[in-house]
């Protein structure tokens, strides 16, 4: 339930750029580079794609991608050798907001969902969805309010409903995970 992609409060602007990836180092004589996935859909670095690397979101084309483990192995445009990967090390890759995969149902992109105002079924305002936590299981909503910090998992039994244009997060809470 509500899981979370990419790069902000739903009151904020649309970015115009999304994370979907990290650039750990070259792989192999051709250029290819190894890139740590960020997002839940890898399919946004396939062939055909357009990436964005670093601050300065200089394009490169995607021309193949494979999966290696954890990681993607990528050929990017103009990158033909090593050492031209090797200059790529560390950056972050971003595609472009409008070419990212649709959205499953429940399923947000980081910047919808932080800055909401998160209120339990009972009407008890618990603060604002300040950061996420990406954990093996599920993703975890960082809550901070009057009470302190709540640690919220992300799944169906306690996120009831997101209402994006009411800037609010509807939640069910089990006893003691509220700090007294």
């Amino acid at each position: 339930m509500a899981k979370s992609r990419g790069s902000g409060s739903p009151r904020r602007p649309e970015p115009e750029f999304l994370v979907v990836g990290r650039v750990l180092r070259p792989w192999g004589v051709r250029g290819e580079t190894k890139i740590e996935a960020l997002s839940s859909h890898p399919e946004d670095l396939a062939a055909g794609q357009r990436v964005y690397l670093g601050e300065d979101a200089r394009p490169y084309d995607v021309q193949h991608t494979r999966r290696r483990g954890d990681s993607l192995i990528v050929k990017l445009a103009g990158c033909d050798t090593p050492e031209q990967a090797d200059a790529l090390r560390g950056l972050v890759v971003r595609i472009a907001l409008a070419t990212a995969t649709p959205l499953r149902p429940n399923e947000y992109f980081r910047h919808q969902i932080i800055g909401l105002s998160v209120v339990t079924l009972d009407g008890d305002e618990l603060g604002t969805l300040v950061d996420i936590l990406e954990t093996g299981a599920h993703d975890v909503y960082v809550v901070h309010g009057p009470r302190g910090e709540v640690l919220l998992p992300a799944r169906v039994e306690f996120v009831k409903r997101v209402d994006l244009a009411a800037g609010r997060m509807l939640v069910s809470l089990l006893p003691g995970m509220i700090p007294e």
